[in-house]
């Protein structure tokens, strides 16, 4: 099955869809070795991998792609890739959909804020009008080759212009023909539950450490009436932590003998990172180079 198909599926199943975030393509393959059946890729978590800097419209659409593709190669479970506002205009926009089906992604959202976007529960926000982003998305539906590559609009006028515009934005999304709806960082259980009942579509919860948004189980989302949910940064903010905490230990001790109990030895990570599948299929072909 097409990974584009299997996302879809399980976006449309009648258990909510459970989407870690991956900060590189190590912990993606750690998600996947972990079960989840997909998986999520932000633009948040990728700027910092990639530039250590923080999500405010930095990444480039060609470093992304790169992301995407070495993800792709890596890993057999389908992902969604943040695309932010398209990285330009409705030509920029087709653009990115064709570059990201070719690298391997299962789908990607574009979002409705004003180039330079920031992270969605950061404060200053702008969002452009309902016609621009209606445009962007048809110009992304057309540019798909794949029916099944998931084309989700985010909407960030919630904290722009109030509850009432962010769902009539996210049903107009809708009939220009998005497959899931993101409105992004609703601040209430009661927000959560009208964005299910007034939009009708499929819907997709952000659970943000210490964000904006009731930070949820997923077995409460779904009795929202979300169809999946992404916890897009608890892995990069966990390896913060884990990295911060190891250097201390080590500045402070001259070792880090006392983090030994939470954190992989060498046999650990060369059993996982599957060091002797791939040196198996080498002598393979050395072998044959003798004959």
């Amino acid at each position: 099955m097409k990974k584009t198909t299997l996302l879809k599926r399980c976006i449309l199943a009648p258990e909510i869809l459970v989407m870690p975030g991956a900060h590189d393509v190590l912990s993606a393959r750690i998600i996947e070795k972990t079960g989840f059946l997909a998986f999520f890729v932000g633009g948040y978590s990728a700027t910092a991998a990639l530039l250590g800097k923080p999500d405010i419209s930095l990444l480039t659409l060609s470093e992304m792609v790169g992301h995407a593709q070495r993800l792709s190669e890596a890993v057999d479970i389908p992902f969604l890739v943040d695309a932010d506002t398209g990285y330009g205009g409705v030509l920029n926009v087709a653009r990115t959909v064709r570059e990201m089906e070719r690298a391997g992604a299962a789908g990607l959202f574009i979002e409705d804020q004003v180039f330079p976007k920031r992270c969605g529960h950061m404060e200053g926000k702008q969002v452009v009008a309902t016609e621009d982003m209606i445009a962007k998305i048809k110009a992304a539906l057309d540019a798909r080759t794949d029916a099944d590559f998931i084309i989700m609009a985010r909407t960030d006028a919630l904290a722009v212009s109030g509850i009432q515009e962010a769902i009539e934005r996210g049903n107009l999304y809708r009939e220009a023909g998005a497959d899931v709806i993101f409105v992004e960082a609703p601040v209430s259980r009661d927000d959560m539950s009208r964005i299910n009942r007034e939009i009708d579509a499929p819907t997709v919860a952000n659970m943000v450490e210490g964000g904006k948004t009731p930070f949820l189980t997923a077995g409460e989302l779904e009795a929202l009436g979300y169809n999946m949910v992404l916890f897009p940064v608890s892995v990069t903010y966990a390896l913060a932590k884990a990295v911060e905490d190891i250097m201390a230990e080590l500045m402070q001790t001259g070792t880090t003998k006392g983090f030994a109990n939470r954190m992989w030895q060498f046999g650990d990570f060369y059993r996982f990172i599957e060091v002797e599948a791939l040196r198996a299929k080498e002598r393979t072909y050395l072998e044959q180079g003798t004959l």
